[in-house]
């Protein structure tokens, strides 16, 4: 990390007072972090926050590019920030995240909407201080893109929970999915060094952090790219040392590099949640050999079935991907197979989207949209039948939770997220927010489950 204390002071010092910073973050949970990231900064140079733009003295998006509808929203979002811009002319606009990684976005962005000031890279974010003081001088377009081995550990954070922390292990991704834009966007990986992650996850948890949520596109490949002979597995075992009532949290695990050595982790070390976020994808292997991921059904299956085998009460989750160009109907039936068998308690599930500037895209795809939307919905009706039937495995039964607040669709209740990452909804009062209780479930249904505070 970079030292901006001399930069960020000089920014304090023209600011005055009052200032007033907008932050949007978008897509995934290290796009948040980043996003705390740059509050880290702003709080820094002096500025408060809010959610009112039209309050707000710099407005930074901080953009994810998974697919091309959220790029497109974003634009929106920028073109309509043109009037904000009229009705006040100091209002500084910045665009941050994984969609100004791409260099002819960047350029789109300088050609297209002056009204923006700054651009800032997914690994830029320590040359927030520099790009912010150019803008504030005058300057009319300030732009980084730049990939940095810069991890911004001095960085400090503006976190969105009191008592729910992520905590980015490594950055990039090495796997090139034909559908994934992630590798071209936040480059190869790299890890971060373990007593750095230590440190920190031990001053989160001295702060009264109850969860810490440890990110990665590929968790797996942690240490992969360090001198030092260091795993992911090692690393949990590190951080469950740790003192303290916590519960340690991953993702994303790629199937590949599932090691048994990284469950056996987990079901040896007390403090790392009894859940496993393992996106397969599809069900047919032949799918997965055109999606380039590496591992066979099979071989997720084995993986699975060990996990089970120790303790079929251990929650696994999953993505799927419906309609992957020119995904048969017996390659659909395999992903309906695979829900079947696993018995996951909640999948994320997408209908398969072009994305300019990968191997899929390339590919002619003779499934309709209609096709892609009735599987679609047959793989949700299917899911929501498995979890229906699967979550009654904790009737009867006390299951500790982390309370997140009130529920939004039911008043006088409160939600959390067990253990085994399952929403739990109970009637309790909001100043258990953040704390641990124990919840006997006495309902399900095919989302959550419902219980009583003990």
């Amino acid at each position: 990390m970079k030292d901006n204390t001399s930069l960020i002071r000089q920014i304090h010092d023209m600011l005055g007072q009052d200032k007033k910073a907008c932050v949007r973050s978008f897509g995934c949970q290290l796009n948040v972090s980043d996003g705390e990231k740059i509050k880290g900064i702003l709080r820094q140079a002096g500025y408060s926050f809010t959610d009112d733009e039209t309050e707000a003295d710099i407005i930074i998006l901080n953009t994810c590019a998974v697919r091309e509808s959220a790029e497109d929203r974003v634009f929106g979002i920028v073109g309509s920030m043109k009037k904000l811009k009229e009705n006040k002319p100091s209002l500084l606009i910045g665009i941050a995240g994984c969609m100004t990684a791409q260099e002819h976005i960047a350029e789109k962005i300088k050609k297209s909407y002056p009204q923006v000031d700054i651009v800032l890279g997914t690994s830029a974010i320590s040359a927030l201080p520099g790009l912010l003081l150019e803008a504030l001088k005058g300057r009319k377009f300030s732009a980084d893109i730049s990939e940095y081995d810069d991890f911004s550990e001095a960085a400090e954070q503006v976190r969105e929970s009191s008592f729910k922390a992520s905590v980015p292990i490594m950055f990039g991704c090495n796997n090139f999915c034909t559908y994934c834009i992630v590798p071209f966007v936040r480059g190869r990986e790299r890890s971060r060094r373990p007593e750095d992650i230590v440190s920190e996850v031990r001053g989160l948890v001295a702060d009264g952090y109850k969860e810490i949520m440890l990110l990665g596109q590929n968790v797996n490949s942690y240490g992969n790219d360090l001198a030092d002979d260091v795993t992911f597995p090692g690393l949990l075992r590190q951080l469950n040392e740790i003192e303290g009532d916590f519960w340690i949290r991953f993702m994303s695990s790629h199937p590949k590099d599932a090691s048994r050595e990284l469950i056996d982790t987990i079901f040896e070390c007390g403090k790392v949640a009894k859940h496993l976020h393992l996106p397969v994808q599809s069900g047919s292997t032949e799918v997965l050999r055109r999606m380039n991921r590496r591992y066979s059904i099979e071989k997720y299956l084995g993986t699975a079935e060990y996990i089970l085998a120790k303790d079929r009460d251990f929650s696994l989750t999953t993505d799927i991907i419906v309609g992957f160009p020119n995904e048969t109907d017996e390659e659909f039936e395999a992903t309906l197979d695979i829900l079947r068998r696993v018995k996951y308690d909640n999948v994320y599930s997408f209908i398969y989207s072009k994305r300019s500037g990968t191997k899929a895209a390339e590919i002619e795809d003779m499934v309709s949209d209609e096709t892609k939307g009735k599987r679609m919905r047959r793989l949700l009706e299917v899911q929501r039948e498995i979890s229906t039937e699967h979550y009654k495995r904790f009737l009867g039964r006390t299951m500790r939770v982390l309370v997140d607040g009130p529920a939004k669709k039911h008043q006088g209740m409160m939600t959390g997220k067990s253990n085994e990452f399952i929403i739990v909804e109970f009637e309790g009062d909001i100043s258990l927010t953040g704390q641990f209780v124990d919840v006997k479930i006495t309902d399900t249904m095919n989302w959550a489950v419902r219980g009583e505070l003990i």
